[in-house]
């Protein structure tokens, strides 16, 4: 059953690759072609800046992923191990982010960004994802798995809580890390509405909104092998990581579990 479930999921990609390959007559006819060509790739490379929206999107998602390894870091740390009043109704207030929608708040993180003169920057598009309250939970639920003897034994030492923090809880909780890596890089790849509101110029378009701007743009004409095309231009990097990495995304998603 898995692999039919998988068959299924494999039709449309398989639909797009091909006809990504396809010359233009031969994605619009009825009948079948084993004619391959580069050309549409070439093409859609050239009529809109890809490579621009590639290198905002790269940027966008490794400078998110950076701030958010950080703040999590510390939060989760702080909730775990340090001894401060009012804690636990502290940490489940900061869990009600969880419940709440990114959408919902896109109309109060506007009105914040526009005051601050962020609209349109790579700047505004990162600023409300800097912290990350479902990374904090995971990681703090790990910090709590490990062994108090831990900190103990490096405190005899004279390390720092920051040395305890960085040479013990950071290492040993690798597989989380990962995993959260990963998922926080995949939405914000393919993240498309909050992008779409705060930018307006191409130099500021992430992958995804450049996507729909030309997809748009070739709608009367049904140019199928350019549209396939941009698609796979846009899909294409995490596909490959995953091929190249799944041994170690699918270890580190299994590695990572988390007890009560």
């Amino acid at each position: 059953m898995g692999f039919g479930f998988a068959a299924l999921w494999m039709i449309p990609f398989i639909w797009v690759v091909r006809t990504a390959f396809l010359p233009k007559e031969s994605a619009i006819g009825s009948g079948w072609s084993w004619g391959l060509t580069f050309d549409n790739l070439i093409h859609v490379w050239q009529a809109a800046p890809f490579g621009q929206f590639f290198m905002n999107t790269l940027l966008v998602c490794s400078g998110v992923l950076a701030v958010q390894l950080v703040t999590m870091t510390m939060a989760a740390y702080a909730f775990a191990r340090v001894q401060f009043a009012g804690k636990d109704l502290l940490f489940m207030l900061f869990l009600v982010q969880i419940m709440v929608p990114p959408d919902v708040l896109i109309f109060s993180n506007y009105q914040v960004l526009n005051e601050m003169g962020l609209l349109d920057t790579l700047l505004g598009i990162m600023l409300p994802y800097f912290a990350s309250s479902f990374g904090v939970f995971l990681l703090r639920q790990s910090f709590k798995q490990l062994p108090k003897e831990l900190d103990e034994a490096a405190r005899v030492e004279g390390a720092s809580r920051l040395h305890i923090l960085s040479r013990i809880y950071v290492p040993l909780s690798r597989p989380i890390y990962v995993s959260f890596a990963i998922v926080s890089v995949s939405f914000h790849w393919n993240d498309f509405l909050w992008p779409l509101i705060v930018t307006n110029s191409e130099d500021n378009r992430l992958l995804t909104v450049g996507l729909a701007m030309f997809a748009k743009a070739t709608e009367s004409g049904a140019q199928w092998s350019d549209v396939c095309a941009a698609t796979l231009i846009v899909s294409a990097p995490l596909m490959i990581g995953f091929l190249l990495f799944q041994r170690q995304v699918i270890g580190s998603f299994m590695s990572s579990g988390i007890k009560g």
